[in-house]
């Protein structure tokens, strides 16, 4: 019994929560899990028979077939020899298994391939290559540039700046723009020592696989310090690296845990909306045959009763019929062998045919072969491509999906002045267009030449010193996730994950706030050609949920200051009731620039006690380690800092 109860306690906590440790094969083999071989085919050899034929009778037509077979092997009511009807069944389920075989074999070629990979683990010290599927969890590996991610890791570091790994994530949500993943600092400083990574035993507790590619939730525990993973810090296999030379992570989830694994599902029998069309019309055939059938045998019993039943002599009923209504009876399902060609298997036959010819010509159609990558169109499948031509709306939730989605600083509100117009000498707005004056930036040696704006007061204001102004552009160049690249000196370039943040922080930076530089604990500003170092204390995530995000810095100085920026809507029920005024004059600004089809937000900010923010830091740090709860816990201390803001 006491057996029994540990097993099944440790299978609940695999469920739970995974637990490993780094370079340590022997400690994660007892949980048993999954190596990182997959496998997207439905057959093998020993399979394919009984699934295929399984599948394939779930077609009325094919089971009505074997359902006739089965009527052929009765002999009194077989009218016709077996065979009439095995070649044609026969014939029509071997043509669609073998299409559904070279289906299959092109997975299992593809899953080959995959699984075959090469990739560099580090193992005894040393790195060696390895085929994919023989990564194990708690492996070290090495990725470098254009690699694709072998498993989902834990970013240790990587040959950039601060342990920050370039990567596209297009295989996993379609998205083309990088997004930059950050190693934690005490594991960044392994670095590529190969003695250094082969020591490190760090201890992962994390979530069980799962299918959210948004979200993660660990803790590394590293000589008895306890630091909260996100998925911030993660590399999900399908990505690949860009723009980075090397990096190395740690295998947490493998194989058909990863969640681009978890999110495929199990390959699955489809039916197009032609299969079932046809399997309608073969009922409806079905019900006429039966119909057919009915009276014909009606006719019989009747005609038996009346006039078979005299001339016995002359035509003697079978062996076993005794009456007219048994004779009507027989002749039912004799007559149900004799019109079987009134059901058109052979349409069946056709369909599959020109669909094979049909993905042929997908493969062939120069229309959709791209020549920069010489990459041509691949049906992958054969079961499905007639649906292709039925699709006649594409509705998408996002206009970057089809567009170029750039973002671009056009308007601002700031202590109740609004910035951006363009006015005539006599107070009358103008109409923006090529011919007018653009802001002249040259002062600025670090501003961007592409950046545009026409409203020379908001200079003006900004080299006076105004303060509201000063702290109104230091918030856009603080308050971000966006990473900085300078590869010539001056030469910066912003790789921000939404177009919104890049576009604030490029006019930040062309009115004299140039964000240079961030490291996991600091931001360097160049604010008005001095350069300064903000102490990063925390970062407040954004979510659809909160709709704004924070970050809590420390100045030069030594003030502590939360800047806030989101939804006018949310933002509004934080503020403090000194901002009503303001935030009167705000809103009437942020109609007229919403009425322009301008996308609009609201920045805030709040000075913080020196005391009060070492008790809240205390408890952010145990609600970030902590395994369970871990959102709910981090949003309740959110609500309670966001609070009393200033706009």
């Amino acid at each position: 019994m006491s057996l029994f109860g540990l097993k099944f306690r440790k299978k609940k906590l695999r469920e739970v929560e995974r637990q490993l440790q780094a370079n340590n094969r022997d400690f994660n083999l007892q949980f048993e899990y999954a190596n990182n071989s997959i496998k997207t085919s439905k057959y093998n050899f020993f399979t394919f028979l009984p699934l295929n034929l399984f599948e394939q009778f779930q077609r009325i037509a094919n089971a009505y077939f074997l359902f006739l077979l089965i009527l052929q092997l009765i002999p009194q009511i077989s009218s016709l020899a077996w065979f009439t009807t095995v070649v044609p069944l026969v014939l029509v389920l071997a043509v669609s298994g073998v299409k559904d075989a070279i289906d299959d074999f092109n997975r299992h070629k593809s899953d080959k391939h995959v699984n075959n990979r090469p990739v560099q683990v580090l193992i005894n010290g040393m790195l060696k290559d390895e085929k994919w599927m023989n990564v194990q969890v708690g492996d070290i590996i090495k990725l470098e540039n254009n690699n694709f991610v072998t498993a989902d890791l834990l970013l240790l570091s990587s040959s950039e700046p601060h342990s920050l790994t370039y990567i596209e994530t297009a295989e996993l949500d379609g998205e083309t723009n990088l997004k930059v993943k950050q190693a934690l600092t005490v594991t960044a400083e392994l670095g590529e020592d190969l003695q250094k990574l082969t020591e490190f035993n760090g201890e992962v507790k994390c979530e069980a696989p799962n299918n959210k590619l948004d979200k993660f939730t660990g803790t590394l525990t590293l000589r008895g310090e306890k630091y909260a993973l996100d998925n911030e810090k993660m590399l999900l296999r399908g990505c690949i690296i860009r723009n980075t030379e090397w990096c190395f992570g740690l295998v947490i989830y493998a194989g058909p845990d990863t969640k681009l694994m978890q999110n495929s599902g199990k390959t699955t029998f489809k039916r197009t909306s032609i299969d079932r069309l046809m399997n309608v019309l073969v009922l409806l055939i079905f019900a006429f045959l039966a119909l057919m059938c009915l009276i014909l045998a009606i006719g019989n019993g009747i005609w038996e009763s009346d006039k078979g039943y005299y001339f016995q002599v002359y035509l003697p009923w079978a062996e076993g019929v005794n009456s007219a209504s048994y004779s009507g009876f027989l002749m039912f399902w004799s007559y149900v062998i004799i019109l079987n060609t009134v059901v058109p298997i052979s349409l069946y036959v056709s369909v599959e045919i020109i669909r094979l010819g049909n993905s042929f010509y997908i493969d062939w159609d120069r229309k959709m072969y791209y020549p920069p990558k010489d990459t041509p169109a691949q049906a992958r499948t054969t079961t499905l491509n007639e649906e292709l031509g039925q699709i006649k709306y594409i509705f998408s939730d996002k206009t970057g999906t089809l567009t170029q989605n750039i973002m671009c600083f056009n308007k601002c509100s700031i202590n109740g002045k609004s910035y951006g117009d363009v006015y005539d000498m006599s107070g009358q707005r103008i109409e923006i267009n090529e011919k007018t004056e653009k802001v002249d930036f040259s002062y600025n040696q670090l501003a961007d030449p592409k950046f545009t704006f026409y409203d020379h007061s908001l200079v003006e204001v900004v080299k006076l010193g105004d303060v509201p102004t000063h702290r109104f552009f230091r918030l856009l160049s603080l308050c971000h996730t966006v990473m900085p690249e300078e590869k010539k000196e001056g030469n910066l370039v912003y790789q921000a994950q939404s177009p919104d943040e890049g576009a604030l922080v490029t006019a930040a930076r062309n009115f004299g706030f140039v964000f240079r530089a961030r490291t996991p604990e600091t931001i360097t500003i160049v604010e008005m050609g001095e350069t300064k170092v903000y102490k990063l204390l925390a970062i407040l995530d954004f979510n659809n949920v909160r709709k704004r995000m924070s970050v809590i810095v420390r100045s030069p100085e030594g003030d502590l200051t939360l800047y806030c920026k989101g939804a006018d809507t949310i933002l509004y029920e934080l503020l403090h009731s000194s901002c009503d005024s303001l935030k009167e004059e705000t809103t009437e600004h942020l109609n007229e620039f919403a009425g322009e089809g301008l996308r609009t937000l609201v920045v805030a900010y709040k000075n913080l006690d020196e005391e009060y923010f070492q008790d809240w830091i205390r408890r952010h740090h145990e609600a970030s380690t902590a395994l369970e709860g871990r959102e709910d816990k981090l949003s309740e201390l959110y609500e309670e800092i966001e609070k009393d803001l200033m706009v």
